[in-house]
Formats: C-alpha cells, structure tokens, sequence
C-alpha cells in the first residue's frame, strides 16, 4: 500500500472516532502496516512538569496506561525529549541499557525498539514507541518510520485536548 493511501486510512479513521483512543489505534494500525510492531504505545511528555504518561498501549496487561511518572535525564532523555532524534536499539543488551524494564520486553519476543519524538511548536508533546524482534529497525525502516510523525503529532494533540490543554 502506498504511504499516501495509508493516510488516507488514518484520516478517515480519525474523522469517524469516537474517542482518543479509537485515534490512538488507527495510528496503531498504521504503524503496523507500513513498518511492522508487536509492541506499540504512546507517551507523553511534559518538560516544564518533568512529568510522563503512557496513554496507549496495544499490550495493556503488561504495558497499562498509567498515571504521570517522573521522567529522568539520562542518555535516552538528552537524544529523545531534548535533541529530538529517534532511538533505535537493535538487540536486548542495547535496551538494557537504557530501560529498566528490558526483561518484560524481551519476555514479550521484543528485542528491538524504535522511539519516535513528535515534535510541535519545537517541544517533543510525545514519543511513538514501536518494538519488534531482534534487528528489525533497520535503517530503511527508520527512515521510513519518519512518516508516522505527522499523524502521530494529531493524537498528542487530540489526547492533549481531551486532558483539557490547549
């Protein structure tokens, strides 16, 4: 399917939803279909508040949507939420070093994570966290992953509505 089609799917997904998380899934689903992801959540991020929270999960039972938690400045935060670059770790023993909870996603067959920070207005509002198995985010499939920032700045800022922000 072309990447213009695919929009096009998660447009008329996102006109018709009738909640945040009927949009956060039609995101999902386009993740799935042009890169490929067993694990898929979405986190947001406050950098004023130092706050996080992850608003969807398609695993819930071993990744729930959770109330905020601090977000600390280690190797990962000064890439992600302040140089704003994706990071991509390939095998276990790269995760391990930046995420506590390496063992939950390796016992989920994940072995390879790809973040993507939305960025708009200049401030990162979240991250696009897609998993798979072992060496699956190669280079094509980042680059490629770069598509999924647009529509995934529309269901930070639509979860950011429904939180009543502005």
């Amino acid at each position: 399917m072309l990447a213009e089609d695919m929009m096009l799917d998660f447009k008329n997904a996102t006109e018709s939803a009738a909640d945040t998380q009927a949009v956060h899934r039609a995101l999902e689903a386009l993740t799935a279909e042009h890169i490929g992801v067993k694990l898929f959540t979405l986190m947001t991020f406050d950098r004023e508040t130092g706050l996080a929270s992850r608003c969807y999960s398609n695993m819930p039972q071993a990744y729930p949507c959770s109330s905020t938690k601090t977000v600390d400045s280690d190797r990962w935060s000064d890439q992600v939420l302040d140089g704003q670059q994706n990071f991509v770790a390939n095998d276990i023993g790269s995760i391990a070093e930046v995420f506590n909870d390496h063992a939950l996603i390796q016992s989920l067959g994940c072995e390879s994570v790809l973040n993507l920070p939305v960025v708009v207005g200049g401030a990162v509002l979240g991250t696009i966290n897609l998993l798979h198995e072992a060496g699956f985010y190669t280079p094509d499939k980042v680059a490629a992953a770069e598509i999924l920032k647009l529509p995934g700045s529309v269901c930070f800022l639509k979860e950011k509505l429904s939180m009543g922000g502005q």
